[in-house]
């Protein structure tokens, strides 16, 4: 039996809710239009290169495979990825706000990124096989969910496999769950590949980090 049934619940916020991005992506998709700034980058420009750092540079994932960003918000980490070269790149998230604010910014630089409006656990992208599946911040807001965490966390993990390729790659991260806990989270579907190094903090003779990458591999 999984570890992930002792797990202790994040309890709701607002940043759990439909509503709340998408107030947050029209000012930001506002600011867009009118000053040219993307807006916020979540995590912050280190936390997605270190992540593009490593998908480019790691022999399982090449150039021309299928990656999907869940939750992909401003659509940034994928404008990164389109700059070293990959080439079949998809977006998704549930605020229409978000998605527009992608597709400007992609269009503006000349980018080909495809980009749709859809909810992870809709059940909308059903059928489709990626090689790679990122998650920044996504599996956060999923945990902050008001209604049903549990069953929705279990959902997105089900969700994110079954969107895999045999062997398929998710590089997710987080600030709410540390490394320990998205293993025993993930670890009924996924092996742990590797850990993608971020800065650590010490205090009181203790060291961590403030946020976990970790990169699973598909176990079936």
């Amino acid at each position: 039996m999984s570890s992930d049934c002792d797990t202790e619940e994040l309890g709701s916020s607002e940043l759990g809710t439909k509503d709340y991005w998408e107030r947050a992506y029209s000012d930001e998709l506002k600011n867009y239009t009118d000053h040219g700034d993307v807006g916020e980058i979540w995590f912050g420009e280190d936390s997605a290169l270190r992540i593009v750092r490593w998908l480019s540079s790691n022999d399982r994932v090449h150039l021309t495979d299928r990656i999907i960003d869940i939750g992909c918000g401003n659509g940034m980490l994928l404008v990164e990825l389109a700059r070293e070269g990959f080439a079949s790149l998809t977006g998704v998230d549930y605020s229409p706000n978000a998605i527009a604010l992608a597709r400007a910014v992609a269009s503006s630089q000349g980018l080909e990124i495809h980009y749709e409006v859809c909810d992870v656990l809709s059940g909308a992208l059903d059928g489709r096989r990626y090689q790679v599946a990122l998650d920044k911040g996504t599996y956060d807001a999923v945990s902050l969910c008001p209604d049903d965490t549990k069953m929705k966390r279990e959902q997105y993990i089900s969700s994110v496999h079954s969107l895999l390729h045999p062997g398929g790659l998710l590089v997710i991260t987080s600030c709410n769950w540390t490394e320990k806990e998205l293993v025993a989270h993930f670890q009924d579907k996924f092996n742990v590949l590797e850990v993608i190094p971020t800065p650590k903090f010490n205090f009181g003779g203790k060291s961590g980090s403030l946020v976990s990458s970790v990169v699973f591999q598909k176990n079936s």
